[in-house]
């Protein structure tokens, strides 16, 4: 199994096409020991991108132990906007209140740091805020001071749809994560060009629609992945009936297929999954009539509140 590796544009790092996620692993509260061997496995099958957050519970300080003396293998990024969740009862509502006050930014990010035992991230990307926070010059700069100051490499947001299409348009940010799979692909019709031409780096996350298609009924109270269910059961992909290795190696094939996609982001809280991840990854993308295919259900099928989702 062949790892390829892309560039993350205009920052010229050299990124794994597959990434690792981090939300998994601080929401489901996963043992050190666990994420060290998930962590050692990605790096030593040459994964070199991690993605975290400082929202995902406990999860850049597992990262932090994780990496010890391998830091200097990959890319890490990270994301500012939403505190720190108090308590294990406040992750079942998949974030914590987002606040975009400078002092909390600043203070947020030398506190990511301090969790991953690091002296600078590699990206330092802001959390899913919208364009309305993005017009606010204090919001930006500490970004940029945070940039400047030799905490963060380059600087990114994450973020979909009308949000996604203002970051871009900013021409500050030297990357772009977003969410685009085969139920979410309001991102290749609108967004991903205008951030190829600005040759920002593409991160995708949620690249295999977090397999929603698993559960054959729907998944009860879980805001996100219930939309991603209902979704595929209109969109009624063939693919989705096969085993469901095939069917998640469509999925990611598909995504990694897009155009201008840099690296996808895959979360996993078993050391196993790694492998099988890398494995479906390194099968290289979809036939394009297959692509095509999927690509053509989509236009069919998809209602105009289908939007990028966070």
């Amino acid at each position: 199994m062949a790892i390829e590796y892309r560039t993350l544009g205009k920052t010229g790092l050299r990124v794994s096409a597959l990434g690792l996620g981090g939300s998994e692993i601080g929401y489901q509260e996963v043992a050190q020991k666990t994420v060290d061997k998930i962590v050692g496995t990605a790096l030593d099958s040459g994964i070199n991108v991690i993605d975290t957050a400082e929202c995902y519970a406990n999860g850049e300080q597992l990262f932090g132990n994780a990496l010890g003396h391998r830091r200097a293998d990959v890319v890490l990024m990270t994301k500012c906007g939403h505190a720190q969740l108090a308590a294990a009862s406040d992750r079942a509502s998949g974030y914590a209140q987002p606040d975009w006050q400078p002092a909390m930014l600043s203070a947020s990010i030398d506190r990511s740091l301090k969790n991953l035992k690091t002296d600078h991230v590699d990206v330092m990307q802001f959390h899913s805020c919208s364009a309305e926070t993005l017009r606010d010059d204090r919001v930006i700069d500490v970004l940029t001071r945070a940039r400047d100051a030799g905490k963060a490499r380059y600087i990114g947001y994450s973020g979909d749809s009308d949000d996604a299409m203002y970051a871009v348009e900013m021409g500050i940010f030297d990357t772009l994560q977003i969410s685009l799979n085969i139920a979410d692909q309001e991102a290749i019709d609108r967004v991903l060009s205008k951030a190829i031409a600005a040759q920002m780096g593409v991160i995708v996350k949620r690249p295999i629609a977090n397999a929603a298609w698993r559960s054959g009924t729907k998944p009860p109270g879980d805001w996100y992945t219930q939309p991603y269910w209902d979704r595929l059961r209109k969109l009624g992909y063939d693919f989705l009936d096969l085993d469901i290795e095939t069917a998640v190696a469509i999925a990611l094939r598909f995504t990694l297929g897009t155009a201008g996609v840099s690296t996808a982001i895959v979360g996993t809280t078993r050391v196993e999954r790694v492998a099988q991840n890398i494995a479906h990854a390194s099968a290289g993308p979809l036939p394009i009539a297959d692509y095509d295919a999927i690509r053509a259900r989509w236009r069919q099928v998809a209602r105009p509140d289908w939007t990028g989702q966070r």
